[in-house]
């Protein structure tokens, strides 16, 4: 991240991040409020660089979800709290059940872009939000590795639905592969998907650059 960014966000908005375990990073246990991860990153970045914006930010990252779990908590986790942005990060667990066999859990990627495409609406609609989406990632370089497959095509899915709605993107697949072009997934997360600090500090950078463009666009 460059010193400073141009940045995006009104005095005193509310901020607002929501998605898996990957965003939960410990934010409901020793982490609390904001989590030991990306988000933590952001938030103090953000907050070092401009503390006269005094902006409120919310975690809402829960371990396990899909985006079926943020469905069931969308009402109270995101409309209730009136964000004025929106950070969306969800899909690898959709994916992950399937390769683990939970046929139940699953969530087909045909569910995942229905579903992620009306929240986003409920979202916009009610709230009157800025949004911002992420795509989910897998850590693997060799894009012909059956789950790297797999989690490509929810990763394709998040960004079709961006498109769609002319989103802003976050494309954390994209920064894992530039990364992974020098290095190997271990060294950025054991299990290829739950980062190091290093692997989350990859993730905050891929957010900041996107809010840096969206600051620098609004002063056009």
């Amino acid at each position: 991240m460059p010193a400073d960014i141009t940045l995006p966000f009104e005095k005193g908005s509310h901020v607002l991040f929501i998605g898996d375990s990957i965003t939960d990073a410990g934010r409901t246990k020793d982490r609390a409020p904001y989590g030991g991860g990306y988000v933590s990153l952001i938030q103090a970045l953000v907050t070092a660089q401009a503390p006269e914006l005094a902006l409120r930010w919310t975690n809402r990252g829960v371990s396990g979800d899909t985006v079926r779990d943020l469905a069931g908590r969308w009402q109270a986790d995101v409309l209730a709290e009136r964000p004025d942005w929106l950070f969306v990060k969800i899909g690898i667990n959709d994916c992950w059940r399937g390769i683990e066999g939970k046929a139940d859990e699953a969530v087909s990627v045909e569910e995942y872009r229905t579903t992620l495409s009306g929240l986003l609406d409920r979202a916009i609609a009610e709230t009157g939000c800025r949004l911002v989406l992420a795509t989910p990632y897998l850590i693997e370089g060799d894009t012909s590795d059956p789950w790297r497959t797999e989690s490509d095509r929810y990763v394709a899915a998040a960004r079709e639905v961006a498109a769609e709605k002319g989103l802003p993107l976050i494309d954390v697949q994209a920064a894992f592969d530039r990364v992974l072009a020098h290095t190997a997934p271990a060294d950025w997360a054991g299990d290829r998907v739950h980062p190091v600090l290093a692997g989350h500090a990859v993730i905050a950078r891929a957010f900041l650059a996107v809010i840096g463009e969206l600051g620098a666009a609004g002063t056009a």
